[in-house]
C-alpha cells in the first residue's frame, strides 16, 4: 500500500531541485500526491477501511 523505494526514487529525480534534493516543496507534494492516488485507489477496492482513510487526514 506505501510507495516502494524504487517509485520514490523516480518521483525525487523527476522533481528535485539538485543531486541530493529530497526537502524541496516540489519534492514533497509530488510524493504526497503520489500517495494520495495510491490510497485512492485502494478505498475504492475497500470501502470499509475507516482506519487509513483517517490516516489519510
Amino acid at each position: 500500500m506505501s510507495l516502494t523505494s524504487e517509485s520514490k526514487g523516480k518521483i525525487v529525480a523527476e522533481y528535485a531541485r539538485g543531486e541530493n534534493d529530497t526537502g524541496s516543496a516540489e519534492v514533497q507534494v509530488a510524493l504526497l500526491s503520489a500517495r494520495i492516488s495510491e490510497l485512492t485507489g485502494h478505498f475504492g477496492e475497500h470501502k470499509k477501511d475507516h482506519h487509513s482513510r483517517q490516516g489519510l487526514l
